[in-house]
């Protein structure tokens, strides 16, 4: 049995000696890796080689011979499982209370929900009890507990994590997801998680950052929310409006629609696709009567009804994309309300239909989201979450850390994972400079400085504004050491901006202090050399403050 006492013994379905973990723990730091000493939690749908996988149902249990995909990322790069975690049964839920082992409570509230269906992943996260946990999402069951929890909850674009080895519960909109207590943890998960060859690929032309002032969609309608939790969520918006956001608003009618469909219509064949012969043939297993009615009614769907529920989640995805064009994100509520355990079980069908209200449409449309803490809402946690466009997660995760108030990594964990190309800069697309945005109107992405070697000399051309002209010495030749900013963007936005590139620049490789040979801003020497030589600054920002351009 777990060591968790109280009213959060409900958190674990099975939990590894503490001993073994310690001793895990104590070799991971020494070997070091990227999550050294991370300790793990694993929702019990997912496999870990050596402890059970019960989806929350003891007869259905099975002990799998090997990690599922995300598991193993993570183990190798350092992360060690502490346990299984809780669910609602078989991922079928958002409130955390449809488990035969037991209703997983708020970590603050113990007579409120946890939220699920991740909701032991979540609470052992909030706990202090996990470092990192393993979710899934197909309706919003790593958005929600992630909310409740006060902690940070990524669902990347649906096919980008593998989910082999994990339980389906309606597999073509299935997602792992990483729950944390802060951005920057659940972004080195992340990009662990995601390094793997992904099954969808990554498109050529993917943003790898948000612009610095992104459009960001709202609803023009907020059902659900009664005042308090409206003004948790305006606030959030004027968080964002001060950082330099531009707000607009959005019809949320065609994701409504669409959030409907997932539970009331035929989608949810899915559900019994998965399990439904299992209930049927285990007639005597601890199977939670809301779950069964959910997944048991699917049973005789005719195909039809499939086919045209997907078309209208089609037609409804367009009607929707057409809504939030000109905008980079939209932003919402993850939850309307946080209920009590005995508000769920007076109404658990109905409770967890309003939960759904702000994520059900999120995977159906093909899109990533960032579901981040912010403030409370009366006593209860209050969250947004920030969505994207497919294989727009850089974007989320970026406006998602404005939201927070902090700073998003620079080591973004699409930019691990994407295409990328790498360009190196020293005039006036360095960060900051009068033609930054021809870079960051492409998605391109800061990566830190770089200062080259002692072999190049800088000239100012007689532009406007401005340009640097770099180019390399001669052997024997006085050179000096240059700094540049390194940006990240995909190759389809090189190939654009190269497109506009002008005479006389160009791009080369160029030598630099750490011994790497970088793609970079040169330019023709004939046109360097009739410029005023400013190598001596060692910057193209230092030559600027110091007035040496005239």
């Amino acid at each position: 049995m777990p060591p968790t006492e109280g009213p959060h013994q409900a958190v674990w379905i099975s939990r590894r000696p503490e001993s073994d973990v310690a001793s895990e723990l104590a070799t991971s730091r020494a070997d070091g890796g990227a999550l050294a000493g991370i300790r793990l939690a694993v929702k019990d749908n997912v496999d870990v080689a050596g402890l059970p996988t019960t989806a929350a149902c003891p007869e259905f249990a099975y002990q799998p011979t090997a990690d599922a995909a995300v598991v193993s990322g993570l183990r190798a790069a350092g992360a060690v499982v502490v346990g299984k975690t809780n669910l609602d049964q078989f991922a079928t839920g958002l409130v955390g209370t449809r488990s035969p082992y037991g209703a997983v409570p708020d970590s603050r509230r113990p007579d409120h929900i946890s939220g699920g269906s991740s909701s032991g992943s979540a609470v052992a996260v909030a706990l202090g009890e996990a470092d990192i946990a393993i979710g899934t999402d197909t309706a919003g069951s790593g958005r929600i507990p992630a909310a409740f929890q006060g902690i940070v909850g990524i669902k990347p674009t649906v096919g980008v994590l593998d989910s082999q080895g994990i339980v389906p519960a309606c597999e073509s909109y299935d997602c792992p997801t990483v729950l944390a207590r802060d951005l920057d943890m659940a972004n080195r998960a992340m990009a662990v998680m995601a390094a793997g060859a992904p099954h969808r690929p990554w498109p050529a032309d993917v943003w790898l950052a948000a612009p610095e002032h992104p459009v960001v969609a709202v609803p023009s309608e907020l059902p659900e929310l009664d005042a308090t939790w409206r003004a948790a969520f305006e606030a959030a918006v004027a968080r964002l409006e001060a950082a330099g956001a531009q707000i607009v608003t959005v019809d949320i009618a065609p994701f409504l629609a669409a959030a409907k469909l997932l539970y009331d219509g035929a989608l949810v064949s899915e559900r019994y696709a998965a399990v439904g012969e299992f209930i049927d043939a285990n007639p005597e297993a601890a199977v939670d009567p809301t779950v069964a009615k959910i997944i048991t009614g699917a049973r005789d769907i005719p195909a039809h009804r499939l086919v045209q529920d997907r078309r209208d989640v089609e037609r409804l995805r367009a009607v929707a994309m057409a809504g939030l064009d000109g905008a980079d994100a939209l932003l919402v509520p993850t939850a309307p309300m946080h209920p009590s355990l005995d508000e769920v079980a007076a109404d658990p069908v109905g409770v967890n239909s309003r939960l759904g209200t702000y994520t059900n449409f999120c995977n159906l449309f093909d899109m990533c989201a960032v579901s981040v803490p912010f403030g409370t809402a009366g006593p209860a946690q209050f969250g947004v979450t920030v969505l994207a466009r497919p294989f727009g997660d850089a974007v989320a995760l970026d406006i998602a850390a404005t939201v927070t108030g902090t700073t998003a990594p620079q080591d973004i964990w699409p930019s691990r994972v994407a295409q990328t190309e790498e360009l190196v800069v020293f005039g006036a697309h360095l960060r900051g400079g009068a033609l930054v945005h021809q870079l960051t109107d492409l998605g391109a992405r800061w990566a830190g400085e770089l200062v080259t070697t002692p072999k190049y000399r800088m000239s100012a051309l007689d532009t406007v504004p401005p340009k640097p002209a770099v180019v390399r010495v001669s052997d024997g030749e006085d050179g000096a050491a240059l700094l540049g900013h390194r940006w990240l963007l995909s190759p389809a936005a090189l190939g654009r901006f190269l497109v506009g590139l002008p005479a006389p620049m160009q791009l080369g490789k160029v030598e630099f202090s750490d011994g790497s040979w970088r793609t970079a801003f040169g330019c023709d020497g004939a046109a360097a050399a009739a410029g005023k030589d400013v190598s001596s600054y060692g910057s193209w920002p230092a030559a600027l403050a110091a007035g040496a351009l005239g």
